[in-house]
């Protein structure tokens, strides 16, 4: 997919619409149990107890069919403003295997 490099927005600063410059902001992983999301599982009473937990530890292969990842990811684009200089980030991901600025 390819989007222009410079599109005009409205920019939340400076409350007016302007030539914003489009770029594309590497995105990182994040882990689905990381300290709070294992505390706040411990606090509802998932965590409590011995043996398999389910999800927190690795249990046997089940019957369900494992399917793989998602072909393409959301991309992450960032407008910075021509005229204040701000930056403002794209509310709702963009989802495409190949974004090019032209």
């Amino acid at each position: 997919m390819k989007l222009p490099k410079k599109s005009k927005k409205y920019c939340n600063k400076c409350k007016k619409h302007s030539e914003h410059t489009v770029s594309i902001a590497k995105k990182r992983d994040r882990g689905t149990l990381k300290k709070g999301s294992i505390a706040r599982r411990t606090k509802r009473g998932i965590e409590s107890g011995y043996g398999n937990k389910g999800k927190t530890s690795k249990g046997a292969i089940s019957s369900f069919k494992r399917t793989g990842a998602k072909t393409s990811k959301k991309q992450d684009l960032r407008y910075k403003c021509g005229a204040c200089n701000k930056m403002s980030v794209q509310a709702k991901g963009l989802r495409a295997k190949k974004l090019e600025l032209v």
